[in-house]
C-alpha cells in the first residue's frame, strides 16, 4: 500500500512538471498591481483570446482595476469576441458591456486614425496569435504600432506563447512591394517563430514599421515559457482565436494547408469538422494519393483516404475524396511544404485538373499575397514539382533566423 501512494505522488509529481504553468503577460501585469499604467489613459486593442489562465478577459480585467483608466477598445479581422467570419468589413461601435467605445481594424480602416488615439497615453495588445504570417492579428498589431509611433502613444504588448514552440521558421522572409497586405504585411518567414512580444521588438528595431518609426514599446513578458513548448505544454487554455481555429492544435495545420485553400478549389476541411487539415475534391482518388504521399516519407507527417460531404463552403454538399493529415513530429515537418506535396501527387493521379487554371482568377492573386511572391505559383504551375521552388521557398530563412534570435526574449 506505501509503495502505491508513492508510486501515485511520483506519477502526479511528475504530470505536474510536463504541464508548465506558464503565466501570460496579461498575469505578469496583474501581479505588479498594473504599476505600468499609473496615471494614464488607456487603449485596448484584444479579441476573445486575451483572457487569463481562468479564462477572465483582459478587458474585464483591466476595466475592473480601479487604478486603471481604460478609455478606449479595438480590435482585429473577427470582432472584439470573435463573433464574425474571415474578412467581413466591421465598424466601429461602443461595447455594450462596458459602454466603451469600440474601433473596428478591420473595416474600411486597417489601422488606428490619430482621431482613433486622440483619448489615450498608452495602446495596449493582448490577442493570441498562431505563428503564421498570413494570419491576420500580427499584422494588425504592426499597423497599430506604426500609428501609436506617430501619435505619441506608448505601445505595449502582454505577451503570449507561440502555439507552435520559438524554434520554427519557414518559408522566404520576403514580400514583393505589390503584394503587402495583410496577410504578409512584414518580411517575416510564413511560419515564424516569435512570440507576439518578440515579434512587436523586431518589427520596431528592425525598422520595418512605414517610414521607419519606432514606437514607444513596453512588452511585458510571460513567466515560465520555454521555446521547446507547444500550447498544450504551458498549461494554459486554449480560447477559439477565429472560427476556424478551434484547436490549438489546429494552428499547426494553418500552414500545411491555408496557401492552398486560398485557391478555393480543394476542400481543406473549412466547412467541415477538421478546419484546414485535409485536402479534398470530387476527383481524387482517396486511396491512390494516400499511398503516394506516405510513400514520400515526409518527416513529422502522415496521411490516410478520408471522405465526407462539406457542410458549407468549397464544394458544399458535394462527396468529396482525399487525405487528412496527421502530424506525427512537428518539429521535424516542414509544415507550409506539404501542400505543394499534396499538389505534386494530385498532379501525377490527375494530370488534367490544373488547380491554378480551375480556380477563379482572382485568386491567383491571394495566393500570391499569401506566398509573399508570384514566383512559387509561376514556377511550380510550370513543373508541379516540390523540387522547383524549394530554392525559392527556403531562401534566406537560415539567415533570417540568425536575425531573428537578436530579439528572442526566452530561452
Amino acid at each position: 500500500m506505501k509503495n502505491r501512494i508513492i508510486l501515485l505522488l511520483i506519477a502526479t509529481f511528475l504530470s505536474a512538471a510536463l504541464t508548465a504553468q506558464v503565466k501570460p503577460g496579461i498575469e505578469i501585469l496583474r501581479e505588479s498591481n498594473f504599476k505600468l499604467l499609473e496615471g494614464k489613459k488607456v487603449g485596448l486593442l484584444t479579441n476573445q483570446t486575451g483572457v487569463d489562465r481562468n479564462l477572465k478577459s483582459t478587458l474585464d480585467i483591466l476595466f475592473e482595476a480601479p487604478n486603471v483608466n481604460l478609455v478606449a477598445l479595438y480590435f482585429p479581422e473577427h470582432g472584439l469576441r470573435g463573433e464574425y467570419d474571415g474578412g467581413a468589413e466591421i465598424g466601429s461601435d461602443r461595447d455594450p458591456q462596458t459602454g466603451l467605445p469600440v474601433h473596428s481594424l478591420y473595416g474600411k480602416t486597417k489601422k488606428p486614425t490619430p482621431e482613433m488615439l486622440k483619448d489615450i497615453d498608452v495602446l495596449i495588445y493582448d490577442i493570441q496569435d498562431i505563428g503564421s504570417r498570413s494570419y491576420t492579428f500580427i499584422s494588425t498589431m504592426g499597423l497599430a504600432m506604426e500609428a501609436a509611433a506617430e501619435n505619441g502613444v506608448e505601445f505595449m504588448v502582454l505577451d503570449r506563447p507561440n502555439p507552435l514552440g520559438g524554434n520554427k521558421f519557414e518559408g522566404r522572409p520576403y514580400v514583393e512591394p505589390n503584394l503587402v497586405s495583410l496577410v504578409s504585411q512584414f518580411p517575416i518567414t510564413y511560419v515564424h517563430g516569435f512570440t507576439v512580444g518578440e515579434l512587436s521588438a523586431f518589427l520596431n528595431e528592425e525598422g520595418l514599421l512605414k517610414d521607419k518609426v519606432k514606437a514607444k514599446l513596453t512588452v511585458v513578458k510571460m513567466k515560465g515559457w520555454k521555446r521547446k513548448m507547444n500550447f498544450e505544454a504551458t498549461g494554459l487554455p486554449w480560447v477559439i482565436s477565429s472560427p476556424h481555429i478551434p484547436h490549438a492544435a489546429t494552428a499547426y495545420h494553418y500552414p500545411i494547408s491555408g496557401i492552398l485553400g486560398e485557391l478555393y478549389v480543394y476542400s481543406i476541411g473549412v466547412g467541415y469538422t477538421v478546419p484546414f487539415e485535409v485536402f479534398a475534391t470530387s476527383w481524387i482518388d482517396a486511396e491512390k494519393l494516400t499511398n503516394n504521399l506516405n510513400a514520400l516519407k515526409l518527416p513529422g507527417i502522415q496521411f490516410r483516404p478520408i471522405h465526407f460531404k462539406p457542410y458549407y463552403s468549397v464544394a458544399k454538399g458535394e462527396f468529396l475524396h482525399g487525405v487528412q493529415t496527421y502530424v506525427t513530429d512537428a518539429d521535424k515537418a516542414q509544415l507550409s511544404l506539404i501542400q505543394f506535396y499534396v499538389l505534386q501527387e494530385c498532379h501525377k493521379l490527375n494530370p488534367d485538373k490544373n488547380v491554378f487554371e480551375l480556380c477563379e482568377k482572382s485568386r491567383l492573386n491571394m495566393f500570391d499575397k499569401v506566398c509573399g511572391t508570384s514566383r512559387i505559383r509561376e514556377t511550380f504551375s510550370q513543373t508541379f514539382t516540390v523540387d522547383s521552388i524549394l530554392n525559392i521557398w527556403n531562401e534566406d530563412v537560415n539567415n533570417f533566423k540568425k536575425q531573428a534570435k537578436r530579439y528572442f526574449l526566452y530561452k
